[in-house]
């Protein structure tokens, strides 16, 4: 069986289009044409999946929880935990200097592919294609919510941590940002002075870039 064709399986999604499953894998520093645009589209789509699922699965939920528990799976690590489930590590398609940088892709990239593997299967079949995708692959993570303590992404981690020590909060720099509108990258430096430590993330929106700048710096403070 082709590796295409177990990451079709894994996903539960056949391809009539075998182009823009190519193109889902493909890394900017591969080439043209690559994921960035399916990418964007793709974290639309994952958004409002997830907030639907959430919805009908939790239906006495105010919206701040729901908001919540919908933000633990759609950050960084949580999508890239799926993506090595589904293979994209080794599926995803790369260029020399990113296979050099790592024996595995960074996690930025896996959680990139994921969700233009979600647009392309959109394009590919329609929405509700997408939707059962996406709760098939995130699924035993949906089954585990908690919807009293859902997981905290690394940018509340570090504040709580800060504070429970009485530190002062972090503070964010964009340090770059490079790519038309439409597929830009965020370079974004964490910085905590009165500790003199500092990490640097990068992502397809700011927000993902800080979070893990701050995955960064958490790190550094070790457990």
């Amino acid at each position: 069986m082709s590796r295409h064709a177990v990451l079709e399986k894994r996903l539960g999604y056949r391809f009539g289009s075998a182009g823009l499953l190519d193109q889902a894998l493909t890394h900017r520093s591969f080439g043209v044409p690559n994921n960035e645009r399916l990418e964007f589209l793709g974290d639309g789509v994952l958004g409002c999946a997830v907030a639907q699922e959430l919805y009908a699965r939790f239906p006495r939920l105010p919206e701040g929880q729901l908001t919540r528990l919908r933000a633990s799976l759609v950050r960084e690590e949580a999508l890239a935990d799926v993506a090595r489930a589904l293979g994209l590590a080794e599926a995803v398609r790369l260029g020399e200097g990113e296979l050099a940088a790592g024996a595995e892709p960074r996690s930025s990239i896996l959680a990139d592919a994921l969700e233009a593997l979600f647009g392309a299967v959109f394009l590919d079949g329609g929405y509700e294609a997408a939707r059962q995708a996406i709760v098939r692959a995130l699924g035993t993570r949906i089954e585990r919510l908690d919807a009293e303590h859902p997981a905290k992404d690394p940018k509340t981690r570090l504040q709580e941590t800060l504070q429970a020590g009485r530190r002062r909060l972090p503070e964010y720099r964009v340090v770059s940002v490079r790519g038309a509108a439409h597929s830009q990258s965020f370079e974004v430096e964490c910085v905590i002075p009165d500790l003199g430590l500092r990490a640097t993330g990068s992502g397809s929106t700011r927000q993902r870039a800080e979070q893990q700048a701050a995955q960064g710096i958490l790190d550094q403070l070790g457990p």
